[in-house]
């Protein structure tokens, strides 16, 4: 699952009237595994306190709203004025002091993570990647900005179509974007996969649409607050809409899921009998409280944690994911788990207090990352139960060396839920020497995503759109 990381705030001194306004815009840029993340904060202030929202430029995420914005102001110097954000389905925390220069000096703190992170009303200049696997335009296809609605939740979900032609009807996929607030291009770590994957289909024949997520860019609604059941609905929208489109072969309506979207494919699938194909990119088989142990451990021992260490933490993890399953009384958990972490956080590896932050406040950090709507749903999801009742082909592919969902685990538990639900159009495939985005790696690290030039491997792509086309013509 992937990270998406973001925070901020601010201070200044001389006058009084400067002290107090912290509004207006504010900038900086995380180093986060090799790349810079730039990050702008929009602070604004209303009678019942601040509220903030959050760009990400170079994910091209917009506006996304801040759970919770605080500032504590020292009246007496208005030096080192204290201001905390929280982003809740990010599972962010950030808390930063404004310095007697006008900057805000702080620290991002994500699943007990910190990262240094410092403000400044200057705007902070894009570092240019290459990315070779990038399309170019004039493209050699139509090309639509369009936009749907999601009736239920009464949000409007903004993407782009692709056909091969402009005239014509042709087999069309949805793309659904993994964990976290994403645009239409699945945009992390320097690389946009989704339109490196869209351009390949469509010069091949098949067309596709992809959008923003909830809340993100420029579709509306509330990304902080959602669950993998409402993006579900998103899905099931935005092939509702499809069904609207003249040129689309209403026959073969797919879906492509990757990561988090693996989950969510088969759920539209069982619910929905316009889809007549899905494929799954890195999709669960296996619970997500299961699939977050593994991830740690996996990565923790990839990246040479010691394996005393690696114990202890799925040892004290799982035990936190079993107090989420059986808890349902969401004030009972936030009790039960504040307990059980006070009394294990001093044998907790690695573990920190972030500077500006007290021992409460980091648990309570983690308790907010813990209990969102978000992170239950996917702690407590069990995909296989839905897996067997998926009746149209499937194809489920997954790279050898992607530690986020291992292969080795998910692609058998998928493989046999479809078996068990007498699914006998399933294509299983484990593709050698990909990472988590379908990379061309050394290690799998999340380190090396953003390291790597290569946005997705011409084998992922060959053999999803080869798949795609031989399931269409049947």
């Amino acid at each position: 699952m992937k990270k998406n990381l973001f925070i901020g705030l601010f201070m200044a001194i001389t006058v009084l009237a400067f002290g107090q306004d912290i509004t207006g815009d504010w900038n900086g840029a995380l180093k986060v595994q090799g790349m810079q993340l730039r990050i702008v904060f929009h602070i604004t202030k209303t009678d019942a306190g601040y509220k903030s929202t959050m760009d990400s430029p170079d994910q091209g995420a917009k506006d996304i709203p801040m759970n919770k914005a605080t500032y504590e102001m020292n009246k007496a110097t208005y030096d080192n004025s204290l201001l905390t954000l929280e982003m809740t389905a990010a599972k962010i925390v950030y808390s930063g002091k404004l310095d007697s220069n006008g900057m805000v000096v702080g620290t991002f703190t994500q699943g007990g993570s910190s990262f240094p992170l410092n403000l400044s009303r200057k705007a902070v200049e894009k570092v240019e990647i290459k990315r070779p696997d990038e399309p170019v335009k004039p493209y050699p296809y139509y090309s639509e900005e369009v936009t749907f609605e999601n009736t239920k939740d009464n949000i409007t979900l903004a993407g782009t179509l692709t056909l091969p032609k402009k005239e014509g009807k042709f087999p069309v996929v949805v793309l659904i974007t993994g964990s976290g607030p994403q645009n239409r291009d699945e945009e992390l770590m320097g690389h946009k996969p989704f339109l490196v994957l869209s351009d390949y289909l469509t010069r091949h024949g098949i067309g596709v649409l992809r959008y923003d997520d909830r809340g993100t860019f420029a579709s509306k609604g509330n990304f902080a607050t959602s669950t993998t059941f409402d993006f579900a609905t998103d899905v099931e929208s935005a092939v509702k809409y499809l069904k609207t489109r003249k040129e689309v072969d209403q026959k073969h309506i797919g879906l492509i899921g990757h990561s988090e979207g693996g989950i969510i494919a088969p759920m539209v699938a069982v619910n929905s009998s316009d889809v007549s194909f899905i494929v799954l990119m890195a999709g669960t088989g296996i619970s997500g409280g299961d699939i977050l142990l593994l991830q740690q451990e996996l990565i923790g021992r990839a990246s040479g944690l010691k394996e005393v260490d690696l114990v202890k933490t799925k040892e004290i993890n799982r035990d936190a994911y079993k107090i989420i399953t059986n808890t349902t009384d969401t004030t009972i958990l936030k009790t039960n788990l504040t307990n059980y972490l006070k009394s294990k956080f001093k044998d907790i590896p690695g573990m920190e207090i972030p500077k500006n932050m007290t021992q409460d406040e980091v648990i309570q950090a983690q308790i907010n990352i813990l209990t969102s709507p978000w992170m239950l749903n996917f702690i407590r999801y069990t995909p296989a139960p839905m897996l067997e009742k998926v009746k149209c082909p499937v194809l489920a592919i997954n790279g050898s060396k992607d530690l986020q969902v291992p292969s080795v685990v998910n692609l058998p538990a998928i493989e046999n839920a479809l078996k068990k639900g007498g699914n006998t159009k399933s294509t299983i495939k484990e593709l050698p020497g990909l990472n988590h985005l379908f990379q061309e790696c050394t290690t799998g690290l999340p380190k090396e995503y953003s390291e790597i030039e290569q946005t997705i491997s011409p084998k992922a792509l060959e053999t999803m759109t080869d798949w795609i086309l031989d399931t269409t013509k049947k």
